[in-house]
């Protein structure tokens, strides 16, 4: 069954290629909605089969030999299950929401081709068996997502996909020269939980490896929004359509946070940076960025940009609990990867309907909003509270492992400074998410109502209303996801 991985992989890009040659064929919105959603089905379908026939062999492919040493092959581990799982429900659910935000778009057909196009990208990324594969469908990933950031072709638009575009070629190249170096260091190059790095060709090189480690945990940072990395994030996602801010939060980020799992715990190994400069470097950047993401986005009035802002700052609540180099911190990192994705993803999309329907971008013209749409605007509630941490919600299951985790760890002052940060940036979280939630459903008194909004129409909602149920769901049934999270956990810390 091995074959099902690059089936995931080519799949949709071949459906993408159809699609360039009958576009001129599917005349109406609803040819070009339907096509893309027998895609996206089918792909989630691939990648489900692909966990359950994982559970009983190795599912391993080799498409390219390029040398002896290098080759392009994919390897279905249970880490790249559970990114391709959560991709794949991540692109249906926003695929569906979009089909009504983009009836009104213009360009749309070119919005699904690349909308496909990264469905097979990010599955070749997560099943990629060594660094040079991911790398390549990394690069892939943003010259792939970058048409959803140009989609309007504005100024703004155009000057942001720039901005995204330095960025992310600048982190690649600082993670390609690492995986130069990294690959110099061993024989055998495939993924392995521990690292698979020779201990006798390190020998002597200890301080270039660790820099060069350094240089790719800063570089695929870039993606994840981490400090000094982060500036493009809160210019590309108020930009582009919300379902492309859904995706850009959602996914796009966790695949940084893919490659660094890829290069630390799987090539280098967690053992070899531990205690070192750069775990206490690394901490200290992802603290930065959840303060810092946070304090922004309690700054920021427009309602897209606050949301950019707080992706800042909760993709480094993940990275923090990686840097730890903690089983059960590493839990609540990868839980928050998880949890992060639905809630924010929910977000987005809310936000995107009520632009949509009102015009109105700012937090602070949302009065009485929940009035007109009680529904978005409950499930915006929902979300915010897990994002918050607030019990039962699924975002203070993750931020409890990610706190204990630090907490008995061996990592010094960190141990009590990392928690107490995530505590202030939680409050900074209730700061800037539960005003936009109050003011939903009660109207300032100088505000008039808003006649002219109403509710999301029913196939926005209901991806609107799935991720918020989701959010609570998690949180109320932890154990649905915990057990393969400590699986990969244990895994990655031997």
């Amino acid at each position: 069954m091995s074959f099902l991985i690059p089936l995931s992989v080519f799949f949709p890009l071949l459906c993408a290629g159809i699609f360039i040659a009958v576009r001129n064929k599917i005349g109406t919105h609803f040819g070009v909605c339907l096509y893309t959603a027998v895609v996206m089905i089918v792909s989630g379908i691939l990648n489900v089969l692909i966990a359950v026939f994982s559970a009983s062999e190795e599912l391993k492919f080799v498409l390219v030999k390029i040398t002896d040493s290098v080759s392009l092959s994919f390897k279905a581990d249970n880490l790249s299950i559970v990114f391709a799982l959560l991709m794949s429900l991540m692109f249906i659910t926003v695929g569906f929401y979009s089909f009504d935000y983009m009836k009104h778009e213009e360009n749309t057909k070119r919005f699904y081709l690349f909308y496909m196009c990264l469905m097979g990208i990010l599955s070749g990324m997560y099943y990629a068996s060594d660094l040079v594969s991911l790398y390549l469908f990394y690069e892939m990933m943003t010259l792939f997502s970058l048409p959803l950031v140009l989609h309007s072709l504005t100024k703004e638009a155009i000057s942001a996909g720039f901005k995204y575009l330095f960025y992310s070629i600048g982190g690649a190249l600082l993670s390609l020269m690492a995986i130069f170096v990294i690959y110099s260091m061993s024989d055998v190059h495939e993924f392995t939980a521990g690292g698979f790095i020779d201990s006798s060709m390190v020998s002597g090189k200890e301080g270039l490896l660790l820099v060069f480690v350094f240089l790719a945990i800063i570089g695929f940072g870039c993606k994840a929004g981490l400090f000094p990395m982060h500036d493009w994030l809160p210019v590309a996602h108020p930009i582009a359509p919300a379902p492309a801010s859904a995706l850009l939060s959602g996914i796009i980020t966790k695949s940084g946070v893919l490659a660094i799992i890829r290069v630390v715990f799987y090539s280098v190994g967690a053992d070899f940076i531990k205690g070192t400069w750069v775990q206490y470097a690394w901490m200290i950047l992802a603290l930065i960025t959840v303060f810092m993401g946070s304090m922004l986005a309690f700054r920021e009035n427009g309602l897209k940009k606050r949301l950019a802002f707080s992706t800042v700052s909760q993709v480094s609540y993940v990275l923090f609990g990686l840097s730890v180099m903690n089983p059960v911190a590493i839990l609540g990192a990868l839980l928050h990867v998880i949890f992060h994705s639905i809630i924010k993803d929910d977000l987005f999309l809310v936000s995107g309907s009520i632009i949509h329907n009102t015009g109105v971008t700012t937090c602070d013209g949302l009065n009485g909003i929940g009035k007109k749409m009680p529904i978005s605007i409950i499930s915006f509630t929902v979300s915010s509270i897990a994002l918050i941490g607030i019990p039962p919600a699924s975002g203070f299951i993750s931020k409890w492992f990610l706190a204990e985790g630090a907490l008995t760890s061996d990592i010094g002052p960190l141990a009590y400074i990392g928690p107490a940060i995530l505590l202030v940036s939680a409050l900074l979280t209730a700061g800037y998410l539960l005003p936009v939630m109050i003011d939903g459903f009660f109207k300032g008194k100088d505000e008039e109502e808003k006649s002219f909004s109403h509710e999301a129409k029913p196939l926005s909602l209901v991806p609107i209303v799935l991720l918020a149920t989701l959010a609570l769901f998690f949180g109320i049934f932890p154990g649905t996801v915990t057990g393969i999270l400590q699986e990969i956990a244990g895994s990655m810390m031997p």
